[in-house]
């Protein structure tokens, strides 16, 4: 970490690994204690970390909702796994606007509280208008087809994933893989969510999509009073605060930030005492050196 001329050296900690283990036990619930039973105890939860997970992702450290339910373990491949519960309190959960639910962080399936992630919506290139993923193609960040699917869903309303191809000029088997890229971009950018699931296709089994603003324009609004830095702040400290300790560019890979805004946003949650910057050159949230023994986090110069 680089410190601002006329700042003085942080006084680092060190940090046990079984210290870290055992605060992350509880935050990723891998306890059978804290396990959750029901979708009321998944709703919670993900209001208590502000963003996780669906499935847990590999090379990236963050709670996800298997693991809470099912424990520190691979995603089953079999269908009647106990931790498959996941997918029926998901399923259900999504037609209710509880929470928001996409493809997200790193492309992959990311829940967010409704409090949350106004934030992220806070970092992305919208604007606010419906159409606005216009101004993505425009600028290169998105391609013909994520438009041209995006069109489809302001013309005609949500759609399910075998409409939507087909309204689309895109359900030949050639362009599956250009369909699916381009409703993973349109959910990194803000623009499109699934709303619910409908019994279509091979596999009796579609999401329905619908353009975000439209179906939670509550995010869009108030996400106009998040300032950029704010949201990197808030974001920041959550993750943190979720798995304990990292290394900047955990962060960076995370988010997408640029390790220059990751280390600024660092030495703001340093001096408002929520992080604490460790002897290998992690970041640790203050809460697990609160209340503790003494001799338990050892301070060095």
């Amino acid at each position: 970490m680089r410190h601002t001329a006329g700042e003085a050296p942080s006084v680092v900690t060190h940090l046990d690994d079984s210290q870290l283990k055992t605060y992350r036990s509880r935050t990723f619930r891998l306890t059978n204690r804290l396990r959750l039973r029901s979708p009321r105890d998944a709703l919670a939860f993900v209001e208590e970390r502000g963003f996780v997970f669906f499935w847990t992702i590999t090379g990236v450290d963050l709670p996800s909702l298997w693991t809470a339910v099912a424990g520190d373990r691979p995603v089953a491949e079999e269908h009647d796994d106990p931790g498959h519960v996941t997918w029926g309190w998901k399923d259900s959960l999504l037609s209710e606007r509880r929470w928001y639910y996409g493809k997200l962080l790193r492309g992959k399936s990311t829940i967010a509280s409704l409090q949350v992630a106004p934030l992220f919506y806070a970092l992305s290139e919208r604007v606010g208008d419906l159409d606005d993923y216009r101004l993505g193609y425009e600028d290169g960040h998105l391609s013909r087809e994520a438009t041209v699917v995006a069109d489809v869903l302001l013309e005609h309303g949500p759609q399910h994933t075998v409409a939507l191809r087909r309204l689309a000029h895109l359900s030949s088997d050639a362009s599956k893989s250009r369909f699916d890229k381009a409703i993973t971009d349109l959910q990194r950018g803000l623009w499109v969510v699934p709303i619910g699931v409908a019994e279509a296709g091979a596999w009796h089994y579609a999401f329905i999509y619908e353009l975000l603003d439209r179906w939670l324009p509550q995010i869009a609004r108030q996400a106009r009073r998040i300032p950029r830095t704010q949201a990197q702040e808030r974001l920041a400290g959550l993750y943190l605060d979720s798995v304990g300790a990292a290394v900047p560019k955990a962060w960076a890979r995370l988010f997408g930030w640029k390790l220059e805004e990751v280390e600024k946003t660092l030495t703001v949650l340093k001096r408002a005492r929520r992080a604490v910057l460790l002897d290998d050159g992690r970041w640790a949230t203050s809460r697990l050196f609160v209340g503790q023994a003494a001799g338990t986090a050892r301070r060095r110069p």
